[in-house]
């Protein structure tokens, strides 16, 4: 027996494995309730009582060392599955330097976490709409020019489609699921059909924000701009409302903001007036409510909506919108710091 006992150590000791399942085939071979090992065990009940100690003592040398070899094959094969993973041979062995995130990207952030401290939730949707969501819900007319090839991009086999020309159309699908209170950001990407230059670009970002409950007033409306410009560009920010005109929001206006470059002294960025336009707001016009199931007798509400370059010149004085989508390194190299 203590010949079998040596040849099994001598076999165990030369044992390869190329996967798991060889592994396994190993540990079937030997651990088993039928493989060599178990075979010898009970062999060992015949054994003389002389002999029991040498030979008890040879078989558990015998168990520990298969254990201890299967873990090796076990480790061995893990470790080179890993490695095989971690490492790209086609990588470069010069230094890769980290990226940094989009100004665009940074600002956007910065807004939707203003208005998460004022309760809003963010909210997306398509960016392929359909009229109705995109216009005939928010109470555009008809003959409104925004209807026209010229300002927006339709999509052309279906006349209905379109890419949409602001991210109100996510805010009509949120009401027509949800009933008040509703609160709200619709931060993405939208398209119209403009001529590429400096101050356009035929797709931009943009972030609305839509309130509705229960005596909701245009006083809510000024004080949640207000900290939001204070927030976003200081303490020290004014703001002024102008009126305006909206299709979707009745009263409207349009928000200014005191000049942060020169504290609203008068300088070239703001023309000489110390004001600088970034928004326009107004409360949720009755129709739209209605249009989207929401009772215009109950419940009222306020929206706003601002273009995210618009934003991120004012911060951080960006003269040319197209530099935005040029994936120039040197220009998104000066915003490591703001990261």
């Amino acid at each position: 027996m203590i010949d079998k006992i040596n040849k099994l150590l001598a076999e165990v000791e030369t044992l390869k494995a190329a996967s798991v399942d060889e592994v396994e085939a190993i540990r079937i071979k030997f651990l088993s309730k039928k493989g060599e090992i178990s075979a010898l065990m009970d062999e060992f009940r015949t054994v003389a009582a002389d002999q029991k100690r040498e030979i008890g003592m040879k078989l558990n040398v015998l168990k520990v060392k298969t254990q201890e070899k299967l873990n090796e094959l076990k480790e061995s094969l893990e470790n080179n599955q890993s490695t095989d993973e971690s490492i790209d041979l086609t990588r470069t062995a010069a230094p890769i330097p980290l990226g940094t995130r989009h100004p665009l990207s940074i600002v956007k952030k910065d807004i939707c976490d203003i208005f998460r401290r004022l309760g809003f939730t963010i909210a997306e949707g398509p960016e392929i709409e359909d009229d109705w969501h995109v216009f005939s819900s928010l109470n555009f007319a008809e003959d409104h020019p925004a209807r026209d090839m010229q300002d927006t991009f339709f999509i052309s086999h279906e006349p209905q489609v379109l890419l949409r020309t602001h991210t109100s159309s996510v805010q009509t699908r949120v009401m027509e699921k949800q009933q008040p209170p509703i609160r709200i950001i619709c931060p993405g990407r939208v398209y119209r059909n403009e001529a590429i230059s400096y101050r356009a670009h035929c797709f931009f970002h943009q972030v609305e924000a839509l309130y509705i409950d229960k005596n909701v007033s245009f006083a809510d409306l000024k004080q949640a701009l207000l900290y939001f410009a204070k927030e976003m560009f200081g303490v020290d920010t004014k703001i002024r409302l102008r009126p305006s005109y909206f299709p979707f929001t009745e009263p409207s206006a349009e928000m200014d903001i005191s000049c942060n470059i020169c504290g609203g002294k008068g300088c070239p960025f703001c023309k000489h007036t110390g004001w600088v336009e970034i928004l326009g707001c107004g409360m949720v016009d009755p129709n739209v409510l209605d249009n989207c199931g929401i009772d215009s007798k109950v419940y009222t509400g306020y929206a706003l909506g601002m273009g995210i370059e618009r934003i991120t010149n004012l911060k951080y004085r960006v003269k040319d919108l197209r530099l935005f989508s040029e994936n120039d390194k040197r220009f998104l190299e000066q915003f490591e710091s703001a990261n």
